[in-house]
């Protein structure tokens, strides 16, 4: 048997090892368009803002491990058409510009997503960034060591911009976050949670909501950003708007895709056309509450499907359990995190529901660092199983989110978070968690 993969980032380097690990006797072949492999973008505002300074921390395996491990690795090629009927696929080179045909008799895209850039006026003036791979990170992290660089701007505020806005202040830059809705992290978390975060970033940065970005100014290099409100001085701007599928090598073959091309499958990662399948940033997810098909690109996601299919590319029959789109962020002083299905989403669903709000105290009085925490959960109102929940704070505040994501995942009513038997010691807790709390008061 022959794979092919297209794209060897998380998905695909996931599947390629665990479809090998399946049937060791296969064929498996990764075209990579990039020359970098297995990297894990989440460590980019981190290692921009001199958290680690070997980049390469971010790969998890080398072309060479690849290659150790018996799968066939060729990066710098792009697969730029692909027949399904006769299952060929045309490759090019990139070093050398050479185009050649390769064959499959099973397929694996996980050719990941691209940076979305509004149409911004002047978009192509220098020090103007993304921030997706290593060679964006590299380019940014190079344009702050210029002791003239000091004022950066970052365009929109989900996970990516304020991970990266909080690095920047790190670096002693002073940094505008802009942001087109009149809050932050809109698809993530509930008003309730985004004011929460909203009112520790105003201590540290510029934050300016419902302002949209209509271009930049500048002569080669961008010197201004102009918006529907006014202009602001700028040496570097980094645009974190959000990501889209790279569905340019599918999009005309017949794949069933969402309205922004991410790729639907089935629980076994296939998609609508046979021998094909799909995983990653590319494609889209099953919600395990909200029975839908959602776009969530996470590296959780992607790994997770990306092992499922693996596995079946290699002639297993696993099937993918579903998202609850567990994920969290760290900005300034604040930890917030969510899992299962926002108020919001519920509502788009259509499911019944009820919500919990409850403050209180990370841990004891009497322990230094002592911060506030704030937990909404959301439950069904005739069943009481719990749906979703966000929870935000100082210290400790985030990791309280993989219980609740346990608990989700375990259909878990909200009224037995009540007697939980949480841990309690004066640096972690209190006698009562929020959550017992919570499950207390749920009405």
């Amino acid at each position: 048997m022959k794979i092919i993969i297209i794209g060897a980032q998380a998905a695909g380097a996931s599947a390629a090892a665990k479809a090998k690990r399946t049937n060791p006797e296969a064929t498996i072949r990764i075209y990579e368009k990039s020359d970098i492999v297995s990297f894990g973008a989440c460590g980019l505002p981190y290692f921009i803002g001199n958290h680690f300074t070997d980049a390469n921390e971010m790969i998890s395996r080398t072309p060479a491990q690849f290659q150790k491990d018996g799968i066939e690795i060729k990066t710098q090629h792009e697969v730029i058409a692909l027949d399904v009927n006769q299952k060929k696929l045309t490759i090019k080179d990139l070093n050398t510009g050479n185009c050649f045909d390769d064959n499959y008799d099973k397929l694996l895209l996980a050719v990941g997503a691209s940076p979305i850039i509004p149409p911004f006026k002047n978009n192509q003036l220098k020090n103007i960034f993304t921030l997706r791979d290593l060679h964006d990170g590299l380019a940014i992290k190079q344009a702050l060591t210029n002791p003239n660089t000091q004022n950066v701007i970052v365009v929109g505020a989900g996970y990516i911009g304020l991970e990266i806005a909080e690095s920047l202040v790190a670096l002693q830059k002073k940094v505008k976050l802009i942001q087109l809705d009149d809050r932050i992290l809109v698809d993530a978390f509930d008003e309730q949670i985004t004011e929460l975060i909203e009112e520790n970033i105003k201590q540290h940065c510029d934050l300016h909501l419902q302002e949209r970005v209509l271009g930049f100014e500048g002569t080669h290099t961008v010197t201004h950003v102009v918006t529907d409100k006014s202009q602001y001085p700028a040496d570097v701007v980094i645009i974190a708007t959000g990501v889209k599928p790279n569905s340019a090598i599918y999009k005309n073959m017949g794949i069933n895709t969402l309205e922004n091309g991410a790729i639907i499958t089935n629980r076994f990662g296939q998609t609508n056309i046979t021998d094909i399948y799909a995983a990653g940033d590319c494609a889209a997810l099953h919600h395990r509450i909200s029975q839908s098909i959602v776009y969530i690109p996470l590296a959780t996601g992607a790994n997770k499907l990306g092992k499922i299919a693996g596995e079946n590319l290699g002639g297993g029959h696993n099937e993918y359990p579903g998202t609850i789109g567990t994920s969290a962020l760290k900005v300034f002083d604040v930890e917030a995190g969510r899992a299962g299905l926002t108020e919001s989403e519920a509502k788009k669903a259509k499911i019944p529901y009820k919500t919990v709000m409850v403050k209180d105290k990370n841990h004891s009085n009497y322990v230094a660092g002592q911060t506030s925490v704030t937990a909404k959960l959301i439950y069904h109102a005739d069943t009481r199983e719990i749906l979703g929940g966000q929870i935000v704070g100082g210290s400790g505040a985030v990791l309280r989110v993989n219980t609740l994501a346990t608990a989700i995942w375990a259909n878990l009513k909200i009224d037995d978070f009540a007697m939980m038997d949480f841990l309690y010691a004066p640096p972690f807790s209190r006698p009562w968690d929020i959550l017992n709390i919570a499950g207390s008061i749920a009405k």
